[in-house]
């Protein structure tokens, strides 16, 4: 056999595998899995939520509001999994 017909049956071949593997995966059927209907949670109310959201609408004037800096502290030792910064210190008199 020489060079140019082993290439052509060479393409042959890949030409057969490619329509087959084509076909098979045309006629294959895939059926859903049956799942049940995900459920809505309601979230528990988050006082620390609710203020953050009253800060956010506040804007730029946040930057200066205390209570705001104080949610924002809160909110990222929560995230951190630190203990906030008023339990972390001890009381004054001790």
């Amino acid at each position: 056999m020489d060079g140019k017909m082993l290439a052509r049956l060479g393409a042959v071949i890949f030409v057969s595998l490619a329509i087959t593997a084509t076909a098979i995966e045309m006629t294959r059927t895939e059926t859903p899995p049956d799942r049940a209907p995900a459920r809505a949670v309601e979230a528990a109310r988050d006082p620390l939520r609710e203020d953050q959201r009253r800060c956010q609408q506040l804007g730029q004037a946040a930057a200066s509001d205390a209570h705001c800096m104080r949610i924002w502290a809160e909110s990222r030792d929560r995230f951190l999994g630190r203990a906030p910064a008023s339990a972390a210190q001890p009381p004054e008199g001790q």
